[in-house]
């Protein structure tokens, strides 16, 4: 059951001329659809998605009161798109980033992990020095390919899974409806 509620994660939005501005940096004085996002809306929306799993599906509901509020559902969608490719490049670039640097980092270790092999090889004459030279390596190898290895490893899905999420937000399905106008009733409850 539990996995059926997280498919698909429903990020619920209200579109008219009084909540419009608040979506959008009060600062920014760019027109409407490329304004920079508020970021209590931002932390709205990744809040909503808090519990996303790698398949879930992302869709937006926005819903307007009346129709002459239906002019700002597009210019909403554009910026939330336009934000979310924008961070999805960013965190592509850093990511790009890590495996340069990792690469090199690995480079650098493997190269200095060589040297060290020729050391001990140039002193096989001497075998009781050779033997406390080749220890020394060893243990030294392990030590300096650790750290790249080990980044190379387990420290590049955070970046991935940001990217997806990015992306899932950034082509998230919308639901465009309008506010039903009819009153819900609330039934008399008597107590016994």
């Amino acid at each position: 059951m539990n996995n059926m509620l997280l498919k698909k994660i429903t990020i619920f939005l209200t579109v008219d001329e009084r909540t419009i501005d608040t979506y959008f940096n009060v600062h920014d004085p760019s027109l409407i659809y490329k304004r920079q996002l508020n970021q209590d809306f931002e932390a709205y929306i990744m809040s909503s998605i808090v519990a996303i799993k790698r398949y879930s599906a992302v869709r937006y509901k926005i819903v307007y009161n009346r129709e002459s509020d239906k002019q700002y559902v597009e210019p909403l969608i554009h910026a939330i798109r336009r934000h979310f490719s924008i961070q999805k490049s960013i965190k592509e670039s850093e990511f790009l980033k890590f495996k340069k640097s990792s690469y090199k980092l690995l480079t650098v270790s493997l190269a200095i992990v060589m040297l060290c092999q020729l050391l001990q090889a140039a002193l096989k004459s001497n075998e009781s020095l050779h033997s406390v030279v080749g220890n020394a390596v060893d243990v030294f190898s392990w030590v300096i390919l650790w750290k790249p290895i080990d980044k190379l490893i387990f420290y590049w899905n955070p970046y991935l899974k940001e990217i997806s999420i990015f992306d899932r937000l950034m082509n998230a399905e919308i639901v465009i409806s309008e506010r039903q106008s009819a009153e819900l009733t609330v039934p008399d409850l008597k107590y016994a």
